[in-house]
C-alpha cells in the first residue's frame, strides 16, 4: 500500500471516512493517482530478489471477459503480494495482435464500405489495420485498470511492435538455418470465409445433426473387368468421393481377404481403386471398409503418405468444387459449392442404384470459430517446424522438476499431447501479422534472412529482383517467443537479465498446448531455460447453474457491469475464494452479493475503530511483509481478548501467506473471510467494545486501542492483494 504523506501531498485523503460505503467512490480515483505516482514501476538492474509475471496478452482489439477478469484478479494478488514483501517486482502488460480475429473486425468494415483488402492492396490495407489497433488499443488497458490491475504499464509491449518483430525474425531464421522449418505440402484446416489455414485451436467442433450415406462400389477383377460384386462403404462427404483414390480395410479383416488382388470402381467416375490394408480402419465401424479420400481428409491424408497414393483435390479453397471435380464427373459440378455439390452427387448416386440406405447420424464437425463455416481438410504448401526436440525438452523439465503445473492432473495430458506432437503448420494466409522473412529469386529459389538486403547477398542479385514470401506467421509463434522477447531478446538487456526466467505464468486451462507448451519449448530451445517456473491453469469461469457462458444462451456476464454493480474488490474477492485448482468456476451473483457487504464490514468495523480511538500514529510499524502478532507493539499484561486476537492475528498471516505460495488461493480467501467477519469484527471488536467505551479502565484492559489499530492494521495489509481498493482507502 502507498505512504500516507504521498496520499496528503495529493489532497486525497478524506478527514473522515464517509458512513456510506460506496467502492465507486474511491475506485477510480485510487487508480489514476497509483498510476501517476509510478508506484506499480520498477527497476532493473537491482539488489534485491526479483519477481515476474507475464500477463497472456489479449486481443489488441478485444473486450476483456469473465475469464480475463479471473486470471487478472489472480495475477495482481501474486503480484501485489509479491511487492509487498520487498521483491523487485514486475507485472509486464501487453497485447496481441491477433491476425485472424483482429484482420476479420477490419475486413468486415471495409465490406460494409463496399470495398475489399485486395482491391486496397496490401500495403493500404494495412495502413487500415493499424489506424484500427490505434483507436482500440487502450480499451484493454482502461479495462484492466478498472479490475485494479497493478502493471507496470511503462513496459507494456505489443506483438507487432519493434522489438518483438525483431525477435521474431531472429527466431524464424534461426529455426531455419538449424534444419527445423521447411516448407512443403501437409493437410491443413483451411476457412474458406477467412482465405487462409487456421490452427487447431481456431477450429471449434460441433455436434451437427447430419447424415450417413452407404455407397455400393462395384468390383473388379485384376484385369478391371466387374466382378458383379458390390462392396459398401459408409460416408458423411459424399462430395468428397469424387476424390478417391483407394479403399481400405483392416489387414486381420477375414471377410475382406478375397479383395486383396482385385479393385473397386468408383461410382459415377469410374476410376479403379486399388484396396490397401491398414490398421487405422476399424473394424466394427459400418462395414469396416473405408473410402480413402487423401486430399480432404487428415486420417486418409496419412493413409495416402503410408501407401504412396495419388491425391486428388476436388474442392478448393474457396469451398467450391474444382476442375478435378467436373473432370471427373460432369461439368453440371462446374464452380459448385460444397453443399450443393453434396446434394447432387446423392442425387446422381440414387439415380445410378449406387445409394444403398441413408440414415441420420450424429457427428462432431470442425468449425472456423471466426469464419463461423466447417474448415475444409485441404492439402496446402505452408511452412512447418519441427518441434520434436523442443517438445522432448519440455516433457523432460516438467518429469525433472523444473517447471510445475497447478494443479498436476494436468501431467498426464501435457505428456500424452507432446509425445504425439506433430509438425507444427507457422504459415497464415493472412496480411496482419509478421511476414515470414523468405525472399523467392526467379527460379522459386527460397532465401531465408533477417532483411532482403541480406537474402539479395545469399542470393547474388539485386534486392528489386527477389519477391517476398506473402504469408504472415501463426499468431502463436510470436506468442510463444513473449516471455523474454518483451524483455528485449535477442538482446543481452538489463530487463532479461533481472526478470527472466519468470516466475509463474497464470492462464486458462485451453491453452495449455497452443501457448504454455510453445512457450516451453522456445524458451528451452532459445535461451536454455524454462520461461517460468509454475503454471497455474484455471478452469473456465461458468454460470450459477454450472452451464458455459455462451451468447446464444443468454448468459454472458460483462466483468465491468460486475465492477459497476459490486466493485472490482467483491468481483475479485469473488473470482479468487472460487479459484480451486482443476475446477470450473460457477459465478453466483448472490455469493458476490456477498462479499460487497463483506467489504461493507470492513468499513463499518474500520469507521468504527477510528472514531472511538482517535488519529492512527499509534500504530505500531509491523515487519517486512506486514506478518507477525504485533510485533514492536508492547504486549506486557494484555489481557485475554488482546493476547487472543494477537494469536489468531498471527496465525492467520501465517496460513495466508503459505496458502499464496501454494497458490490456492481459495483457502487462502477463506481464511482471511473468516479472520475478518469472525474473529475481529464479530468477535475481538464486540469484546474491545466495554474498554473502548470506558465501562473497562485502562488498569484492567491496557492499550485496547493500540492493539485494535494494529491489528487491523496488519489484517489490511494481508487483504489488500485480494482487495486493493477497498483496503487503500480505509488504511490511507
Amino acid at each position: 500500500m502507498s505512504s500516507e504523506a504521498d496520499m496528503e501531498s495529493k489532497d486525497r485523503q478524506q478527514a473522515e471516512m464517509d458512513k456510506h460505503f460506496d467502492p465507486a467512490t474511491y475506485e477510480k480515483r485510487l487508480q489514476e493517482w497509483w498510476g501517476e505516482e509510478g508506484f506499480f514501476e520498477v527497476e532493473a538492474p537491482s539488489d534485491g530478489t526479483s519477481f515476474c509475471i507475464m500477463i497472456p496478452p489479449p486481443n489488441v482489439t478485444g473486450k476483456l471477459h469473465i475469464g480475463h477478469a479471473l486470471q487478472t484478479a489472480l495475477q495482481d494478488l501474486l503480484t501485489r503480494w509479491h511487492r509487498m514483501r520487498g521483491d523487485n517486482t514486475l507485472w509486464l502488460p501487453g497485447t496481441d495482435h491477433a491476425g485472424i480475429a483482429t484482420q476479420l473486425m477490419v475486413e468486415r468494415q471495409l465490406a460494409s464500405e463496399g470495398t475489399s483488402r485486395r482491391e486496397l492492396g496490401r500495403e493500404a490495407f494495412l495502413e487500415r489495420m493499424w489506424q484500427w489497433k490505434e483507436k482500440y488499443q487502450g480499451n484493454i488497458r482502461e479495462q484492466l485498470e478498472q479490475l485494479g490491475a497493478s502493471c507496470d504499464f511503462s513496459r507494456e509491449r505489443f506483438t507487432l511492435d519493434e522489438g518483438l518483430n525483431r525477435a521474431v525474425r531472429e527466431a524464424f531464421v534461426r529455426l531455419y538455418r538449424e534444419g527445423l522449418i521447411h516448407r512443403g505440402e501437409y493437410m491443413v484446416n483451411w476457412s474458406p470465409a477467412l482465405d487462409t489455414a487456421v490452427s487447431d485451436l481456431e477450429v471449434e467442433m460441433k455436434t451437427v445433426a447430419g447424415k450417413l450415406y452407404h455407397v455400393a462400389y462395384e468390383v473388379a477383377d485384376g484385369e478391371g473387368n466387374p466382378t458383379g460384386e458390390r462392396i459398401v462403404v459408409a460416408t458423411t462427404r459424399p462430395e468428397t468421393m469424387l476424390g478417391d483414390t483407394a479403399i481400405a480395410k483392416h489387414p486381420e479383416d477375414e471377410r475382406y481377404h478375397a479383395l486383396a488382388d482385385k479393385t473397386a470402381i468408383l461410382p459415377l467416375v469410374g476410376r479403379r481403386l486399388p484396396f490397401i490394408d491398414d490398421e487405422v480402419v476399424e473394424r466394427d465401424f459400418g462395414t469396416g471398409l473405408v473410402k480413402v479420400t487423401p486430399a480432404h481428409d487428415p486420417a486418409d491424408f496419412e493413409m495416402g503418405q503410408r501407401h504412396g497414393l495419388p491425391s486428388i483435390q476436388v474442392i478448393g479453397r474457396d469451398g467450391k468444387m474444382t476442375d478435378a471435380a467436373f473432370q471427373a464427373a460432369g461439368p453440371e459440378f462446374a464452380g459448385l459449392d460444397r453443399s450443393a455439390a453434396r446434394d447432387l452427387v446423392v442425387e446422381k448416386l440414387r439415380d445410378a442404384g449406387h445409394l444403398v440406405e441413408v440414415e441420420d447420424y450424429t457427428h462432431n464437425v470442425g468449425h472456423s470459430d471466426r469464419g463461423g463455416e466447417p474448415v475444409e481438410p485441404l492439402i496446402s504448401t505452408q511452412w512447418f517446424c519441427d518441434v520434436s526436440g523442443m517438445a522432448e525438452r519440455s516433457l523432460e523439465a516438467v518429469r525433472d522438476g523444473d517447471l510445475a503445473l497447478v494443479p498436476d492432473s494436468f501431467v498426464k495430458t501435457w505428456d500424452h499431447w507432446l509425445e504425439n506432437i506433430k509438425p507444427w503448420c507457422i504459415s497464415r494466409q493472412l496480411w496482419w501479422g509478421h511476414q515470414i522473412p523468405a525472399w523467392y529469386d526467379a527460379e522459386g529459389n527460397v532465401f531465408v534472412a533477417h532483411t532482403v538486403e541480406e537474402a539479395a547477398e545469399e542470393a547474388g542479385c539485386a534486392p528489386s529482383e527477389l519477391t517476398r514470401d506473402p504469408d504472415v506467421l501463426d499468431t502463436w509463434f510470436s506468442s510463444g517467443l513473449w516471455p523474454f522477447s518483451t524483455l528485449g531478446w535477442p538482446e543481452e538487456t538489463a530487463d532479461l537479465d533481472e526478470f527472466y526466467p519468470t516466475d509463474v505464468l497464470i492462464t486458462g486451462q485451453d491453452i495449455l498446448f497452443f501457448w504454455v507448451a510453445r512457450m516451453v519449448m522456445f524458451g528451452l530451445h532459445f535461451t536454455d531455460r524454462v520461461p517460468f517456473s509454475t503454471v497455474h491453469l484455471t478452469g473456465l469461469v461458468r454460470d450459477a447453474e454450472g452451464q458455459k457462458m455462451s451468447k446464444t444462451k443468454g448468459n454472458v456476464v460483462d466483468p465491468l457491469e460486475l465492477v459497476e454493480e459490486y466493485g472490482a474488490d467483491a468481483l475479485r474477492f469473488t473470482l479468487s475464494i472460487l479459484d480451486v485448482p482443476g475446477r470450473d468456476i460457477p459465478l453466483d451473483l448472490d455469493r458476490m452479493a456477498g462479499y460487497r457487504a463483506f467489504g461493507n464490514k470492513i468499513w463499518n468495523a474500520t469507521r468504527f475503530a477510528l472514531s472511538r480511538v482517535g488519529d492512527d500514529d499509534r500504530v505500531v510499524a509491523p515487519k517486512e511483509g506486514g506478518e507477525g502478532d504485533g510485533a514492536g507493539l508492547d504486549t506486557t499484561g494484555l489481557a485475554a481478548p488482546e493476547r487472543w486476537i494477537l494469536a489468531r492475528l498471527s496465525a492467520t498471516a501465517a496460513e495466508v501467506n503459505q496458502r499464496f505460495a501454494d497458490y490456492r488461493f481459495d483457502e487462502a480467501c477463506n481464511r482471511l473471510y473468516h479472520f475478518f467477519w469472525g474473529e475481529l469484527c464479530d468477535w475481538y471488536i464486540e469484546l474491545a467494545k466495554p474498554a473502548l467505551f470506558g465501562d473497562v479502565g485502562e488498569d484492567e484492559r491496557p492499550r485496547v486501542g493500540d492493539v485494535l489499530l494494529s491489528v487491523l492494521d496488519r489484517a489490511l495489509r494481508l487483504l489488500h492483494p485480494v482487495m486493493p481498493f477497498l483496503t487503500e482507502e480505509v488504511w490511507q
